[in-house]
């Protein structure tokens, strides 16, 4: 068997830190002098112009727009999504989904996917990334965007967004962290009307303050720290009053406690008010007007009302300069005004109009190539995202098979042909849909790349690739019963509504049932924009499940790799998998019009607090099927029985000091290193592979409130080993990594007690233990 190496064999890694961003002050600094001289020159039409957005076929063809001020010879920006691919684009690359990416638990890795999606923005003339994703967060497991982003454990999720946001900006592409915050369902996020027309206020996500700092804004502030350009405000209300009009989230928290830099843009139409929002925080009205209707009439709460905010004194001037100053602040600070930033690519206006059902002259104007070699990083992603949850008798890797069976309608090319992600009843599913999604220039099928294979070695293929005929049992056509049966699942989601089921779409169970019980050798892989339950998983007949996510446009390729032996699985489970769905009680707020009765019936109240997915089933002694951080190889790896525990700060007091000025992240004392923890990891088998060591903290139950979950994640590595090798584990964690946010006093303490250090394989799978006291 020939194993490739995890990603580092193929792609250079570069050093996590990224030259092209920058948190220092000393470079913000210098970016607000130039955004200051910048603004000096502006008059009051072109101010109002800078931040009251644009999105208009007759501009450029990118999702929104800040338009040109030539006679400063600035040209503008141009705002593209998305998070895992470029949308409304010709020639660009569709890569591995944030749910993929987090699966790797490789932070390398994460930081070349950022970099390779700045490249092609930037080659694309794209100056703002509208991504990446910390919002939702994951608080229900059906959410139809939980794929754009990474996991519902912060820890991971702020890692994962500290490297994709220093890699899109290594390149001199602005990110956005988005969707700030408590965006966390898709069912009414938006305004509505009744058939009355009464306005329907969207839903209201009510959060606590030690849950929102602990949870929902942990990925958030390391947003910040990161040196990240922008952030979006989302559509849903936090604590009743609308995120992109929330002074306590824009103001109290994002600038004040975080020292957020950058500029706040609304989602498009998330915009309610106008002298409101201004005040409250938001810089940037995108896309200018109040709703989709309104591109016609023009109507904005912004635009030319400002001009009677600033007469009747509602708004000040200062605090326009102040708006226009964050918004070109990143623009110097990446670089964006050098003469080698490339122009806006002209066929996205006419890819933008040809996906919206529009008709322009001169279509034929060429795309520009952005993909470069990005196959290879996305391929190896994807295999390094795809995590083997069962591998009975070692089923896997395959040796050969002389016959192979191919079941299920998530195997084939779409029926719909190379257009953007969908629900496709026949076709294999690699992205999700809505502004996250991306339009393909090739897939590879996993029946493609099985085919491929299996003539390599000159395999008998069989398959059935519609589920209807699947599901009713119907095998007349299957003869003779293949030695391996490969059963691909799928399971869609998208932006604007939620999922309904825990189990993959299309009859899965029937199946996954009726294939097994032909095929005593069956291997199940899921394409999934979310976990599934797994009611199959005990079947005897069912040798191996793999979990492949979105795995991007090099799928069968990718899966190709782990099923044969190329790669050895190395990915973990950024979520649980729970035994049944009433495992978790969160569900989607989905009222009936009935009862509807008032505008703002509209309410999510967050009462469990910090107790989603691991931390809910751990905090309720509930046993899923597969945890947290849980993920097989085709090797095997020992972690040390001791702990080396050391205080970098020998005196630790409860809050840490208060700084005058505060840098980005906040509180600079909260950031310093004040313990490692030290393991090693010993690769026992036979070949070569990657193992993730993962560190948890148990905190003191009696120094901390009420609601303090058992154990948290607080530290991972990914470690690649030939056989017998054995390499040191470092954590190091930070103060914020040990404290817990005291709403008294609105600061982060250390509490008094003993900490439990634990470093495992997974959640469940702790291998060494040791318990410190810091504060006395």
């Amino acid at each position: 068997m020939t194993v490739l190496l995890t990603i580092s064999s193929l792609i250079v890694h570069f050093a996590v830190l990224a030259q092209g961003t920058s948190n220092d002050s000393k470079d913000w600094q210098k970016a607000f002098k130039k955004a200051d001289a910048f603004v000096s020159q502006l008059n009051l039409t072109e101010k109002i112009g800078m931040i009251t957005g644009t999105l208009s076929l007759a501009t450029s063809g990118c999702i929104g727009n800040i338009l040109p001020v030539e006679r400063l010879d600035f040209q503008g920006l141009c705002l593209l999504d998305g998070p895992q691919a470029m949308n409304r684009a010709d020639l660009v690359s569709i890569f591995p989904s944030g749910l993929t990416a987090a699966a790797t638990w490789d932070k390398d890795l994460i930081y070349q996917r950022g970099k390779a999606l700045g490249e092609e923005f930037r080659g694309k003339g794209g100056h703002v990334l509208l991504g990446p994703v910390a919002g939702p967060l994951g608080r229900h497991a059906l959410g139809g965007r939980n794929w754009e982003g990474f996991s519902p454990d912060p820890y991971l999720t702020g890692r994962a967004m500290e490297g994709t946001i220093q890699g899109i900006q290594s390149v001199g592409v602005q990110a956005c962290a988005k969707h700030y915050i408590g965006n966390e369902q898709e069912t009414q996020r938006s305004n509505s009307f009744a058939s009355d027309g009464t306005e329907i206020d969207a839903i209201s996500s009510n959060i606590d303050d030690r849950t929102l700092h602990e949870l929902y804004l942990w990925p958030f502030a390391d947003s910040v720290k990161a040196g990240v350009a922008s952030f979006m405000c989302s559509y849903n209300r936090v604590n009743q009053t609308y995120a992109c009009e929330n002074e306590v989230i824009l103001k109290d928290i994002l600038r004040d406690e975080l020292g957020f830099q950058g500029y706040v843009m609304s989602d498009w139409f998330a915009t309610h008010s106008g002298a409101k929002s201004i005040n409250a925080g938001l810089d940037l009205n995108m896309p200018g007007v109040i709703d989709a209707s309104s591109f016609i009439t023009g109507a904005s709460y912004w635009g030319a009302n400002i001009t009677k905010y600033l007469a009747d004194g509602t708004v000040s001037q200062k605090r326009i300069d102040d708006m226009i100053q964050k918004i070109m602040a990143p623009y110097y600070l990446l670089g964006q005004d050098s003469a080698d930033f490339p122009s806006v690519d002209p066929s996205l206006l006419f890819t933008l109009a040809a996906t919206s059902g529009f008709s322009l002259p001169n279509v034929g104007i060429p795309s520009r190539d952005v993909q470069g070699n990005h196959a290879i990083l996305i391929r190896q992603m994807a295999s390094e995202g795809t995590v083997l949850l069962k591998n009975t008798n070692s089923a896997l890797p395959l040796k050969s098979p002389k016959s192979i069976g191919v079941f299920g309608n998530d195997v084939a090319d779409p029926t719909d042909g190379l257009t953007y992600g969908d629900a496709y009843e026949i076709g294999t599913i690699d992205i999700g849909g809505g502004s996250g999604t991306g339009r393909h220039v090739y897939l590879v099928s996993p029946l493609e790349a099985v085919r491929t294979q299996a003539r390599k070695t000159g395999a008998r293929l069989q398959y059935i690739i519609h589920n209807e005929i699947l599901a009713a049992n119907n095998f007349v056509g299957l003869y003779p019963t293949p030695e391996v049966c490969l059963v691909f699942l799928g399971t869609f989601a998208s932006e604007g509504w939620d999922r309904t089921e825990y189990e993959a779409d299309w009859n899965s169970t029937l199946v996954v049932e009726n294939v097994a019980k032909r095929c005593p050798n069956t291997i199940v892989i899921t394409h999934s924009a979310g976990l599934n339950t797994l009611p199959w998983a005990d079947n005897e007949n069912v040798t191996a499940i793999i979990a492949a996510h979105l795995p991007g446009q090099e799928s069968g390729n990718s899966i190709v790799d782990i099923l044969w032996g190329n790669v050895n699985p190395s990915a973990k489970l950024p979520y649980s998998i729970p035994v049944n769905e009433t495992d978790y009680d969160i569900p989607i707020v989905n009222l009936t019009d009935a009862e509807v009765t008032s505008p703002d019936a509209w309410q999510a109240d967050f009462t469990e607090g910090q107790f989603i997915d691991y931390r809910h089933l751990d905090a309720n002694d509930i046993d899923p099927r597969y945890e947290f951080g849980f993920g097989l190889s085709y090797t095997t790896f020992k972690l040390q029985s001791q702990l080396k525990v050391e205080k970098v700060v020998k005196q630790l007091t409860a809050r840490p000091t208060k700084t005058k000025v505060s840098t980005p992240g906040g509180n600079a004392k909260l950031w310093e290193t004040v313990l490692k923890v030290r393991s090693k990891v010993t690769n026992t088998g036979s070949i070569a592979g990657a193992t993730v060591p993962q560190l948890y903290v148990s905190f003191p139950q009696s120094g901390t409130p009420v609601g303090t979950p058992l154990q948290v994640l607080r530290g991972f590595e990914k470690v690649f080993l030939e056989p017998g090798e054995s390499e040191d584990v470092v954590f190091e964690l930070q103060r914020r990594d040990v404290s817990f946010w005291d709403v008294k006093s609105q600061d982060w303490v250390i509490p008094k007690g003993s900490f439990g250090f634990r470093v495992g394989f997974s959640s469940r799978d702790i291998k060494s233990t040791k318990n410190v006291t810091l504060r006395s």
